[in-house]
């Protein structure tokens, strides 16, 4: 089983203007209480933090860029306490070329000028003043930044302002999932469902943005782990149905036994190879091995995906990187494509047959019987479900025709109503756009019928990792 999402590790430094502290009694204590603050934040976020302290002069640059070098941090958090030379700053993220937050956070939302123009001498008031005046620095800053290629974001706000914290946590969320991402293996078994052009992958393109690996999976391997199950395992992993599922009574001993024996093999195959998610696709020749397992792989598939390996079915290689990115972002990631509309009440119907997320389910997954799978071969035990209501987002990750990768996101609502009750998972969404705009605009943005759908709204975090990844982002609604 993989393992959870890695811990963070960020650089944080504040910079400042040693020529000030001399002149102004008590600014540069107050500018550390500051950056205290922003340090205390992000550990509450999980987060560990290689605190460099205060800059203030170029000597001190040097030895950041070193501590941040030899720490291997992901994300520099750069605070803005006051003015501060643009030479202190450069050196200090020259060298470890990683993605710069450059926090422009006020200690208040505003001066208190009654307050401030009492004070008893033009001294106090500009040291009162430097302590308020981060936005100097931010022109120059990000002048020098953008003209020696230096990747770097801005957030302006206030210490206490939730919509910057907002910011920060959708940066060390997206930092999360690139660093487990690149810790990934995403295993490849079976083939594509043949026809289906538009899931076709490059995995070599796909790695080379992600970083992950992609272990090619033999069907023999998972008969062999198959075949060498015991009853005893049978009947631990039909006890963790139980546990998982509302078992029908209309599923037979028969089809129980052949799910919770493919169910024991495929977790066999994940540990062995260390899957951090997987795509599958097998048909086999009627009444042979293969197709027995094929045709059983859907309760166990929903088992894995609901404990930190999202499985896609249909060999669609993109839509398990969908899946682990909003299962590592803590949203699920539930395997879905379009299932119809409802224009009566302005609701887009998403589903499919399995594999499901079942951390993300409105109520118990319900394991059912199929006589038949619509366009596959076979029949067996599938899962029912809807996806909690509240907010939604989807993403899809696409490949245009030049190769290149971009995600595609879209946040909407999922909301009650009647869903079609076919042994598949199925959910009703609304969409601000609507349901025409957002099928017509969906599908112009070039994704795979295919898409992950999470719990929240997380295309902060998803707007965030496409900038850390250097891809396009595209967000329809």
């Amino acid at each position: 089983m993989s393992s959870p999402p890695p811990s963070v590790k960020v650089g944080l430094f504040g910079i400042g203007l040693d020529t000030y502290w001399p002149q102004f009694k008590g600014l540069r204590d107050k500018l550390v209480g500051y950056q205290q603050q922003i340090r205390s934040g992000l550990e509450r976020d999980g987060v560990a933090v290689v605190d460099a302290g205060l800059v203030d002069n170029l000597d001190k640059s040097a030895a950041v860029a070193a501590l941040f070098a030899g720490e291997r941090v992901e994300l520099i958090f750069l605070y803005i306490s006051t003015y501060a030379l643009s030479s202190t700053v450069l050196p200090a993220v020259q060298q470890t070329r990683v993605p710069v937050v450059v926090l422009n956070l006020q200690p208040s939302s505003r001066i208190d000028y009654e307050a401030f123009n009492k004070l008893p001498s033009r001294e106090e008031k500009t040291g009162a003043w430097l302590a308020h005046c981060q936005a100097c620095s931010v022109p120059e800053i990000a002048s020098v930044f953008n003209r020696a290629g230096i990747d770097y974001h801005l957030v302006t706000g206030t210490l206490s302002d939730p919509a910057a914290w907002q910011e920060m946590h959708h940066w060390v969320e997206a930092v999360r999932a690139a660093t487990a991402l690149r810790q990934s293996r995403i295993g490849l078994l079976g083939h594509y469902y043949a026809g289906m052009l538009d899931v076709y992958s490059d995995y070599t393109q796909l790695a080379g943005v992600f970083g992950n690996h992609f272990a090619l999976l033999e069907m023999d391997e998972l008969k062999s782990l198959r075949d060498a199950v015991t009853v005893q395992e049978v009947n631990a992993m039909l006890a963790e149905f139980g546990r998982s599922f509302a078992i029908s009574p209309e599923c037979s001993p028969i089809e129980l036994d052949r799910a919770g024996r493919t169910s024991v093999a495929l977790h066999k195959l994940v540990e062995k190879h260390q899957l951090g998610g997987m795509a599958y696709y097998y048909e086999g020749q009627p009444g042979n091995a293969h197709e027995d397992i094929a045709t059983s792989v859907i309760a166990g598939n929903t088992l894995l995906t609901a404990h930190q390996v999202p499985v896609a079915g249909e060999y669609e290689v993109k839509n398990a990187m969908a899946m682990k990115i909003m299962d590592l972002l803590g949203a699920g990631g539930s395997f879905s494509e379009f299932y119809g509309l409802d224009f009566d009440d302005d609701i887009v119907l998403l589903g499919h047959d399995g594999p499901a997320h079942a951390a993300i389910a409105e109520g118990r997954v319900q394991l059912v019987p199929l006589e038949v799978y619509h366009g596959k071969p076979g029949k067996g035990l599938s899962v029912q479900m809807s996806v909690k209501n509240g907010p939604v987002t989807i993403l899809s990750v696409c490949q245009d025709r030049q190769g290149r990768v971009k995600l595609l996101v879209a946040q909407g609502h999922s909301v009650p109503g009647p869903v079609l009750e076919i042994g598949n998972t199925n959910s009703r969404y609304r969409f601000a756009i609507g349901a025409k705009a957002y099928i017509d605009t969906w599908a112009k943005a070039g994704p795979s019928h295919h898409c992950a759908i999470g719990v929240g709204h997380v295309a902060g975090s998803l707007e965030k990792l496409a900038q850390i990844l250097g891809i396009e982002y595209q967000q329809v609604c």
